[in-house]
Order: structure tokens, then sequence, then C-alpha cells
């Protein structure tokens, strides 16, 4: 079980973290050319593929490891496993170009939510939103706050993906045997 966590949370972790870097690369470099509902669908789809080796790596232990058997909990624990390992080196990842290529995120993004505010809403909702986004600024500071946060972007998604894979994958070993039959 080991080595199908590894091997599959390592690729799932390598190709959300290298989807997520060029995105940021480029939204870094072609200021206003992204928006930020674009910004998350694209950061969301990566997600969604890379943890699509959840799947992959469930269905090979389960029928290269462990004779074509799998209850739901150990399904759910691999696939868990598997998404703890990419959404650490998600969030690894983010930390280096968030603290070493893009220093000044937080303010082009509060910048952005401001801009996108304006329009249709009065001087006391957008002063909310200021001082909204100022507090989020101040809370992105905290290495706590900004690893949870974080986590909190990618590890919901991995723990849905995962119970959909062990919804769809557990078998148990009657059902194995007709499967093979």
């Amino acid at each position: 079980m080991k080595k199908t966590v590894l091997t599959y949370g390592i690729i799932s972790g390598l190709i959300v973290t290298a989807i997520m870097t060029t995105s940021m690369v480029y939204y870094r470099n072609n200021p206003g050319r992204v928006s930020n509902s674009s910004a998350m669908v694209i950061g969301y789809l990566s997600m969604l593929i890379a943890f699509a080796l959840i799947y992959v790596g469930v269905k090979r232990y389960r029928d290269n490891e462990n004779a074509g058997t799998i209850s739901f909990g150990k399904a759910f624990r691999i696939g868990l496993l598997i998404a703890l390992i990419a959404s650490t080196m998600y969030v690894v990842a983010w930390a280096l170009l968030y603290n070493l290529y893009m220093p000044d995120y937080m303010d082009r993004y509060a910048e952005q939510m401001i801009k996108h505010a304006e329009p249709g809403t009065t001087a006391v909702q957008l002063e909310e939103t200021k001082a909204e986004m100022e507090s989020y600024k101040q809370l992105y500071r905290s290495p706590l706050y900004f690893t949870l946060m974080t986590y909190a972007e990618i590890l919901p998604v991995g723990m849905l993906v995962s119970i959909i894979c062990a919804f769809i994958l557990k078998r148990k070993k009657r059902e194995a045997e007709v499967a093979v039959a």
C-alpha cells in the first residue's frame, strides 16, 4: 500500500503543482489578463485532473495487490493518503512561489477584488471590502493561517474524490469472484 500511495501521491502532486506554478507565473506576468474566476476554474480543474490518479491508485491496489477486493474504508484511506501527499506538495510549492516569486500576490489580489467590487457598491460597502481585504492580507502573513488556507483550497477536493472513488471501487470478496468468473 505504501508504494501505491507514494507513487500516485507524488505524481498527483507533481501534476497539480506544475499546473499551479505555470498558471501563477502566467498570472504574474500578464496582470489583468486573467480574472479571479478564470484562475479559480483553472485551479480546481487542475486539482481534479491530478486527483484522477486517486482512482488509478486505488484501482491498481485493489486489482494488483489485494486480490481484486477492497473495502470502502481501505479505498478511502488510500485515496486520502494520495490526496494528502499531493496537497502537501501543493502547499509547499505555493509557499515557495508566493514567498520567492510573488510576495505581492495578496496586494494584487486585494486590488483586483476592490476593483471588481467598485461598480454598483456604496462608499460604505467599498470601505468594508477594503477593510476585509486588509484583514485577509494581515492574516495571510501568518505561516499557520497561510498553510491552513492553502490546504483548505485543495484537500477538500481530494477528500471528495477519495469518497467517490472508494464508493465506485469497493468490492467484497464475493463480488470479486463473480467478476472473475
